[in-house]
């Protein structure tokens, strides 16, 4: 495994049902998804093809689809639905998929609160 090379999508906003308080879920909020995607891109870099790597359009594509379709308790179910996703993607070594709440309901002032997991997939040889 590799895990040197990887593929990053940063600061993409969404607005998701996500929370245990009740107007959390009565209202979508904005969220932001960072993913990075660990993969061996040397043969996309000698290939030049697209199938020769993860095509991040459609990861994108997915991650907001399943937002725009669920209602998530707890960003942790969030972030495990959506390393889900990525462990569809054939190419994948491991990937870190962090989430944040951008209008956080606590009585502090915080920028964000958020969850990040990383998860390691098995490759075929």
């Amino acid at each position: 495994m590799t895990q040197t090379d990887r593929i990053e999508i940063r600061g993409l906003q969404l607005l998701a049902y996500c929370g245990v308080l009740p107007h959390e879920q009565e209202h979508t909020q904005p969220l932001e998804v960072d993913i990075d995607m660990y993969v061996d891109l040397k043969p996309a870099g000698n290939s030049d093809a697209l199938d020769d790597t993860v095509n991040y359009g459609e990861v994108i594509a997915a991650v907001l689809q399943l937002a725009a379709n669920h209602r998530f308790a707890l960003l942790e179910k969030m972030a495990a639905e959506i390393m889900g996703l990525l462990g569809e993607q054939s190419l994948l070594e491991a990937a870190t998929v962090s989430i944040r709440k951008m209008r956080p309901p606590v009585e502090a002032h915080v920028a964000t609160t958020g969850v990040r997991i990383h998860r390691c997939f098995k490759v075929s040889s």
